[in-house]
């Protein structure tokens, strides 16, 4: 079934308030994830956090199993966290590095994985070699396929890049991964809630994914899958007493499954919250989602294309619901405060956040305006009008 557009607007309160086009920053939240995570935030007052915790344990659980559900996993494979940032690190640091050896990843790297693979290199040596990007921009599979050897410990993939429209062929990863033995991490922190996910069919064995962004989830969570074959190989980089069971006066045992990664502070609330996200997303339908929000992005890249100056600067064989783009003789902050002007949310990404690529490219930053469901056409026709104006 086609997305009820009109319900999905009359669930999230300020969809009639402001034209939101930064869902890849954070997207507005529907209304029953802010109400549950205010539900549990009333109980920590009226009940004391520790024992609102204790009362909240079902739909915790309920979180876990509502977040596996949407990647096709396992409750006990998943681990939350305060943001996908953090679990991405976590699972990258929990693996038993030496010197020497290697992981491949791609070009389109964010900053914050980067610097993630360079603290590896300071501190155990391990070295990370970038694989180019194909002509159409995304990872080249072959040339992937062709840079593994016996050094090769890790496959790290953005899926989904935070400054443009590219999906990266992550399935077609996940096969060369396979065959080489070589584990595969994948960040999800674009694609979940924007693009159906299937961890099987994806053949990754660590997938990352953020609350805020697509999936619609209150700020400050993440959460990782982790498959049985990776959390063999795993040791918590941050351990306490939610992750290790004391068991003599110096032994500790793992607890199970993917918790073994968390630690004992978190919020509770916003975990619910989480959960609820999950469950909204997997209500509507992930396929559906995908293709409505893929379909809005097409039609805002044609509307923009037709302004004389303005320059589509998205790449790769399958593009998504962000949609970058210059216009010429403006900066993107004045593209921002233009639509800000007229209650249209966008952003700016600039060379900073990849520096890989836009170095590449000789691009300084481009604007960048992500679609979600909820908006319309008219609103993506707004937009491209504020865009217009400036150039006349």
């Amino acid at each position: 079934m086609p997305i009820d557009v009109a319900r999905v607007r009359a669930e999230t309160r300020a969809a009639d308030t402001v034209i939101h086009l930064n869902n890849a920053g954070a997207s507005l939240p529907p209304a029953i994830v802010m109400d549950t995570v205010h539900e549990q935030l009333r109980a920590d007052e009226v009940f004391g956090p520790y024992e609102a915790q204790a009362l909240a344990e079902p739909g915790l659980a309920r979180a876990y199993e509502s977040v596996a559900d949407l990647v096709g996993g396992r409750a006990e494979e998943v681990a939350f966290f305060g943001g996908a940032t953090q679990a991405w690190q976590t699972a990258l640091y929990s693996l038993p590095w030496k010197k020497d050896d290697r992981i491949l990843a791609s070009e389109a790297e964010y900053a914050s994985s980067v610097y993630a693979f360079t603290f590896l290199k300071n501190r155990f040596g391990v070295v990370t070699d970038y694989v180019p990007d194909d002509d159409r921009g995304q990872i080249d599979v072959s040339a992937l396929e062709a840079a593994i050897d016996d050094k090769t410990r890790l496959i790290a993939l953005t899926h989904i890049p935070t400054y443009g429209g590219l999906i990266n062929p992550a399935a077609r990863v996940g096969v060369v991964a396979k065959a080489a033995g070589v584990l595969y991490l994948l960040d999800a922190c674009q694609s979940i809630g924007h693009l159906r996910l299937n961890v099987a069919e994806l053949g990754c064995d660590l997938l990352s994914g953020a609350g805020r962004k697509y999936l619609r989830g209150p700020r400050g969570t993440g959460f990782l899958w982790a498959s049985a074959r990776a959390l063999e190989q795993m040791h918590p980089a941050h351990a306490d007493q939610r992750s290790q069971l004391w068991t003599t006066t110096d032994t500790f045992t793992p607890a199970d499954g993917a918790r073994r990664l968390e630690t004992f502070e978190r919020s509770v609330a916003l975990q619910l919250g989480l959960g609820a996200a999950a469950r909204y997303a997997t209500a509507l339908g992930t396929s559906v989602i995908e293709a409505r929000v893929c379909a809005l992005a097409a039609a805002l890249r044609g509307m923009l294309a037709e302004i004389p100056g303005v320059t589509i600067q998205d790449r790769g064989e399958r593009l998504c619901g962000i949609v970058t783009f210059s216009v010429e003789g403006f900066g993107a902050e004045q593209v921002r405060i233009a639509m800000r002007e007229n209650h249209i949310n966008t952003w700016i990404v600039g060379r900073r956040m990849s520096m890989r690529d836009f170095a590449t490219r000789g691009i300084e930053e481009v604007t960048r305006a992500s679609v979600h469901y909820y908006n319309t056409e008219d609103e993506l026709a707004r937009a491209a009008e504020v865009v217009r104006n400036l150039t006349t």
